[in-house]
């Protein structure tokens, strides 16, 4: 079958402009939405300032939480500390893969996966990219998506605490990077919600134009 060349035409080339509360559509002159009262903004580009900014602070408050102790651990007098590295490949020796895989997956993989991802979305609208419009919104919300399951490791360590509390005999709390990792994921968190989405699709006729 041959492919078809057809222009897309984005809401504001048609006048229109959606408030991103309610998304009840108004005129693009409207100032005010008048069903929800939130006011009204085709393209907000101060946004790439706030995301800029929250990305930087995540990444700046997630490498103190690879360097010190996520957990420590005291059994009897002896105290042991360990990364979030260190208790993953620990828990591995103990023949528990697949409970280290998750926690490199949640705690390493994801978190530096969301910052490149973020960082790509907001560089990517300042210049033309291979990639369509269609494939970055997926990306952003994918980015979304999996946000909530970087808290895995704090989840981890919160339960542990809780648990295992043997008087004397043992007892587990969480470490300063517990705190910083909260932190870090929270400021990734705001940035991709900072992130105007809208923005992507800002591109010239010719790029918009796709095969179908």
């Amino acid at each position: 079958m041959e492919s078809a060349r057809r222009e897309i035409l984005t809401a504001r080339e048609c006048g229109l402009v959606a408030c991103r509360r309610c998304a009840k559509v108004w005129p693009i002159a409207q100032t005010t939405c008048t069903r929800c009262g939130s006011p009204l903004q085709s393209r907000d580009w101060r946004s790439l300032q706030r995301v800029w900014a929250w990305l930087v602070v995540g990444i700046i408050c997630y490498i103190p939480a690879n360097i010190f102790p996520m957990l420590r651990t005291q059994v009897l007098f002896n105290t042991s500390e360990s990364t979030i590295i260190e208790g993953a490949v620990e828990l591995a020796m103990h023949g528990n893969l697949p409970i280290a895989a998750i926690i490199l997956i949640a705690s390493v993989a994801i978190p530096m996966g969301k910052f490149a991802a973020i960082a790509y979305l907001a560089w990517s609208v300042r210049r033309p990219e291979r990639l369509r419009p269609r494939q970055r919104h997926r990306l952003y919300h994918f980015v979304e998506f999996i946000g909530r399951w970087s808290m895995i490791d704090v989840f981890v360590v919160a339960i542990l605490s809780a648990l295992v509390q043997l008087n004397f005999a043992a007892s587990i709390h969480p470490g300063p990077a517990a705190i910083t990792f909260a932190l870090s994921v929270m400021f990734t968190m705001l940035a991709a919600l900072s992130f105007d989405p809208r923005m992507i699709w800002d591109q010239t006729p010719a790029e918009r134009t796709v095969h179908e």
